[in-house]
């Protein structure tokens, strides 16, 4: 890496409360090159939600981590996450975005033939191959890890990493109140945010758990459309501003949870939602259903996707370069709930998130800012993350969460594989220093 050595790239002093990122990491192509290989080619990568192919011959192309996918639905209704990869030439073999009905696979190129599991099902002029050809080793290859965690779809290509359970670890509890939050199951709706960003893909993790900058930024937001749509703004602005903590949570793994606040949707269909919380009640008991509904979250599971409970929100994103990411969001929503209320849902998801919304276009204009200002990394070397150090419980303006996902990825940039304290507590070696 050009001199500069992982260890070199963060500044962690827990004692004195000071941590620090070196630009570099946001940057340097080489920096680029071991996170491809020691961060998204050893960590679960999520792939998709099974309601999005919810009946045999459903299916849908995505590219994880750097590698394009078929997530398909067998004729057994078995799902399976193949390598979209000929193995005779290479080519892609299904080209396309989504679907249904399909009953194979065919390469455009020589029309090599496969079935919904990935297996061989036939070849142009087979007689013209030797009895060596082994057509049970010519199918479409699997992932090397493909698991299923309550619908979420997760995908990895070290074979031996540790299980997914494992890998989300304390982050479950948190996973859990996101999917269960509609007392029903939770479904990707159709339709996707997909859009790019001239930035490195640590800021938007950055961004994506970064309450302090939220009324800042999305100042219109916050301050006129709440109170234009007749929400009550006070908890999020001025002197009854509520604020809720940071959690890291392990693995790299952190959210910031909030009170709940008044949103557009809360003040339109209040029926509706009183008969939601009601079945979360009956389904899960009254402190269950106190912690699904009554809190916000921004949940980041390491190292590449972000739930968003305020908006429903399923956020994953993949760079192809240290300054270029290509970023694809979904809305999860209860499967039953009536069509009024996911209207509601989408006005709100777009009224923020959207294209033309108020939240997006600012995140992208002020990562993308961050970026240019990094030209300047020689004679600024450092980012400072260090806001909250000093507190036993840093709340959802602080940077615990940033903090965490830093620590992980130090660790795997230099190569420890183990468990990583992403906490704020002094090191041992930092205590006897200071003593």
């Amino acid at each position: 890496m050009d001199q500069l050595q992982p260890q070199e790239l963060i500044i962690d002093d827990r004692e004195n409360g000071i941590f620090r990122v070196n630009r570099r990491a946001f940057t340097d192509p080489a920096i680029f090159e071991v996170e491809k290989r020691e961060v998204f080619d050893r960590s679960w990568l999520y792939a998709g939600h099974t309601s999005e192919i919810a009946k045999p011959g459903d299916f849908i192309t995505r590219r994880v981590g750097g590698r394009p996918l078929i997530l398909v639905r067998d004729r057994a209704g078995q799902p399976h996450a193949l390598l979209n990869s000929c193995p005779h030439r290479g080519n892609i073999v299904c080209r396309e975005r989504a679907g249904s009905g399909a009953q194979n696979f065919v390469c455009f190129y020589h029309a090599w033939n496969f079935d919904l599991d990935g297996s061989l099902a036939g070849v142009p002029d087979e007689a013209s191959y030797t009895p060596a050809f082994d057509r049970g080793a010519m199918g479409l290859k699997p992932v090397p890890r493909f698991e299923n965690y309550k619908g979420m779809l997760f995908v990895n290509y070290d074979r031996d990493g540790e299980d997914l359970i494992a890998y989300l670890g304390n982050a479950r509890e948190y996973l859990d109140y996101m999917l269960d939050f509609g007392g029903d199951d939770v479904e990707v709706v159709p339709g996707s945010q997909a859009y790019s960003m001239k930035a490195n893909w640590k800021l938007l993790i950055e961004n994506s758990i970064d309450g302090y900058h939220a009324v800042p930024t999305h100042y219109r937001f916050f301050v006129q459309y709440l109170n234009d749509m007749g929400a009550d703004n006070s908890a999020w602005i001025g002197q009854r501003r509520q604020f809720g903590i940071g959690l890291a949570l392990g693995g790299g793994h952190s959210v910031i949870e909030n009170p709940q606040r008044r949103t557009p949707v809360m003040s339109t269909a209040e029926d509706e939602l009183a008969q939601i919380r009601a079945r979360l009640v009956e389904r899960y008991g009254a402190e269950r259903a106190h912690r699904i509904a009554d809190f916000t979250r921004n949940l980041f599971i390491f190292p590449n996707l972000i739930l968003i409970s305020n908006w429903h929100t399923i956020r994953t994103w993949y760079p192809l370069a240290p300054d270029y990411i290509e970023i694809d969001a979904w809305a999860a929503l209860p499967r039953d709930e009536s069509p009024e209320l996911r209207q509601k849902r989408y006005e709100n998801f777009i009224s923020f998130l959207g294209p033309a919304g108020f939240g997006t276009p600012d995140d992208v204009s002020g990562l993308e800012g961050c970026q240019r200002g990094f030209a300047t990394c020689r004679e600024l070397e450092w980012s400072d993350i260090s806001r909250g150090m000093g507190k036993e419980q840093p709340s959802s303006q602080d940077e615990l969460q940033m903090r965490a996902f830093w620590r992980r990825w130090n660790a795997l940039m230099r190569g420890e594989r183990g468990p990583t304290d992403c906490s704020d507590r002094p090191h041992a070696a930092q205590r006897a220093a200071a003593e």
